[in-house]
């Protein structure tokens, strides 16, 4: 077997060496090739084969691709004036080769994200290779591609057989190998009292301090995130080490940190990776695999680039700061689809000190580069600072051609993730049009992954399980075809302020009904200008952390139709024949602390009574009342199934599946104990 793989390793080089380098990948060495899934057909495309391997970058500072990644410049380079590094990758590819689509899919700290929502079955251990990591083989049957590569360093250390992507990019120094300080922060709650807790990010890694136990480090605490911060004497905590080798590092506190209080903990850090150097590594592996053969396939006919939240997030950036554009002048994807990036994807993923799992919500971490204008893909004007600008001013290549981009967020995203600034004025007063080569999706009463928790805690509904995956498979085989065809994908379909169906939090309020069980937020995200001191527009580099606060971006949320359901945007058949209330708010529970706060990620659901006289004080109306049988009830389905299907967001081969789910539903609604608290029903046994 080490023979085999040494085979291959020198004929991968030797198809490297002999082709001319035209993108930064200088080689690719193989270390695993298997049959895939045994070696399963997949339908008409036939059975699919791992590789596993390692590109080998080298990045060139100075040149105009490379120009606006922070801090290359300060990187270690070789006797040719080149950024050296190295990054794993994995390819699920048809075995009979030919002519195929490939989806670079961003993997999310560190994990494989697409064949979890579009496949329906994540991958054990980040490593797929059996029938069960297939899911139903969506993807396969339909002929993809699919290529994973690590971008990003700030992963925590996982399970002993679990195989994360993770990089290990290049650390700035100064001239003469002199090390970079800067100031870091790290803000952290706890969902109970503890007497220790990580600060780093979400399943995630942060800078340590430069100094162990640092003695000028601050420690603070407040309740929202615009109280005044409280300093907590130095006397009372201590920094301690990671409970599992690789960090994250700890804080323990005299007395035990509470919930209820935001910490944040700020302190100078050293040696600042590049991490920009990491979304270069995605556009030059794309790059090179649009130009060259692979172990005997050629160049892909169209390349798409696939993210979810922060990955999707990523792609944004990409966008912002023209690395969709290899060192050959050409772009590096030809589609982008972006699962609820939130609005947004014009700040993080490349700066000095930045650390990627980070990202606002209504409730924490509104002081990191995570949205910042331009929010639109047309031009639109600031009116605080005058300036015109678009998210993908920088993105066309040499000959002026732009990717074509899909981005589609759920009602979450409008409360906790200023989704509507992708199609209004930062000020929130006015409409602005995608670009000609962008679509706007919003998938109304559906939350940032379908729910799959059973209880209700720590937050006070139970979740919205609206399947919005259904319409992302079928926008994903549209995105293909607009880029390898140019057939015309369904028009963006978002909520409007001039139709009224984007409104402010107070006329939400308004609307929505009352005397049942959910009362809505009295807010959603409405995150500051963040001032990290002069130039960091420019170059990264913050010099004020954390940083001062301006104004508010408006930020505005979909209205509610009679039952408390969104309107606008794409509504889905959920919403089209309801079951009860669907929304993309959940408020956390009182004893969190945090009672006037939103959940991250989760909406509610909440079903309608059978019976008017089970409830006779809530407004909407009962189940007996809007469909008389089941069958009833499946006509409308099928019925609405059938207007997803005629307009481009559910796919043929999903209508079973849908009108599955939803008569699953409607069966444990009509079983169901109508005074138990109990989410269980929500999903089949």
């Amino acid at each position: 077997m080490q023979l085999w793989k040494k085979t291959i390793l020198i004929a991968a080089q030797a198809i490297a060496l002999s082709a001319p380098v035209k993108s930064a990948v200088e080689r690719l060495e193989i270390i695993e090739r298997v049959p895939f899934a045994a070696g399963m057909s997949f339908g008409e495309i036939g059975a699919y084969e791992k590789i596993r391997g390692v590109a080998y970058f080298a990045l060139k500072p100075g040149t105009r691709a490379n120009a606006r990644i922070v801090d290359l410049e300060l990187a270690p380079r070789d006797v040719q004036g080149k950024v050296r590094f190295s990054g794993e990758f994995v390819m699920l590819r048809p075995v009979r080769g030919g002519d195929s689509s490939l989806i670079y899919d961003v993997n999310n700290r560190g994990g494989i994200a697409i064949l979890g929502q579009v496949n329906g079955s994540a991958p054990l251990h980040n490593d797929p290779s059996t029938a069960a990591d297939a899911g139903d083989g969506f993807l396969m049957r339909h002929g993809f591609t699919l290529l994973f590569s690590a971008w990003t360093w700030d992963v925590a250390p996982q399970g002993p057989l679990d195989k994360p992507l993770v990089l290990s990019p290049p650390v700035a120094r100064r001239p003469g190998d002199r090390p970079i300080f800067g100031p870091v922060q790290n803000e952290f709650t706890v969902s109970s009292a503890k007497e220790s807790t990580t600060y780093a990010g979400m399943r995630g890694l942060t800078y340590e301090p430069a100094v162990p136990d640092d003695a000028r480090a601050i420690l603070t605490e407040r309740a929202r995130p615009d109280d005044i911060r409280r300093v907590i004497a130095r006397s009372l905590w201590r920094f301690l080490p990671p409970t599992q080798q690789g960090g994250p590092g700890e804080v323990g506190m005299k007395g035990g940190f509470q919930p209820g209080l935001l910490y944040e903990l700020t302190y100078t850090a050293k040696d600042p990776r590049v991490t920009g150097a990491g979304l270069a590594g995605i556009r030059d592996l794309l790059s090179y695999f649009r130009e060259h053969a692979f172990e005997g396939a050629p160049p892909f006919r169209t390349t798409l680039i696939f993210g979810i939240s922060q990955s999707a997030r990523l792609i944004g950036r990409m966008l912002h700061d023209g690395l969709d554009v290899g060192e050959n002048g050409k772009l590096a994807f030809d589609g982008a689809y972006l699962e609820v990036p939130g609005g947004g994807g014009s700040g993080g993923f490349n700066s000095r000190f930045v650390q990627p799992t980070r990202h606002p919500s209504t409730l924490e971490e509104h002081d990191y580069p995570a949205d910042m204008f331009p929010f639109t893909s047309s031009p639109s004007t600031d009116p605080i600072t005058g300036r015109k600008a678009s998210t993908l001013d920088r993105a066309q290549d040499q000959q002026g051609r732009l990717p074509k981009v899909m981005i589609a967020n759920t009602s979450t995203e409008y409360w906790n993730r200023d989704a509507s600034l992708l199609t209004t004025s930062p000020d929130g007063r006015r409409d602005i049009e995608p670009a000609m080569n962008v679509r706007v999706y919003s998938f109304m009463g559906a939350q940032h992954y379908v729910g799959r928790s059973r209880t209700r805690e720590p937050y006070t509904s139970c979740v919205s399980t609206t399947d919005h995956y259904l319409p992302m498979r079928a926008l994903l085989l549209a995105l293909e075809r607009w880029t390898a065809a140019d057939v015309a994908p369904p028009p963006s379909a978002f909520p409007r302020i001039s139709d009224g169906t984007l409104v402010t939090v107070d006329k939400y309020r308004s609307k929505f009904p009352t005397h049942f069980e959910l009362t809505p937020p009295t807010l959603n995200l409405r995150e500051p200008r963040l001032d990290f001191g002069p130039g960091f527009e420019s170059n990264g580099i913050a010099t004020r952390v954390p940083p001062l606060h301006g104004g508010e971006f408006g930020t505005l949320v979909p209205d509610a139709d009679g039952d408390g359901n969104d309107r606008g945007g794409v509504r889905m058949i959920e919403l089209e024949v309801p079951l009860g209330t669907h929304t993309g708010w959940n408020l956390r529970a009182s004893h969190t602390g945090f009672g006037w706060a939103t959940a991250r990620f989760d909406g509610s659901f909440a079903p309608f009574v059978r019976a008017r006289a089970d409830a006779p004080q809530d407004p909407r109306a009962a189940l007996a009342e809007r469909y008389s049988s089941r069958d009833a009830f499946e006509v409308l389905v099928r019925q609405a199934a059938a207007r997803q299907e005629a307009t481009g967001f559910l796919l043929q081969e999903d209508v079973e599946r849908a009108v599955r789910e939803n008569l699953g539903l409607y069966d444990r609604l009509m079983a169901r104990d109508q005074a138990s608290d109990d989410c269980g029903y929500l999903f089949a046994k």
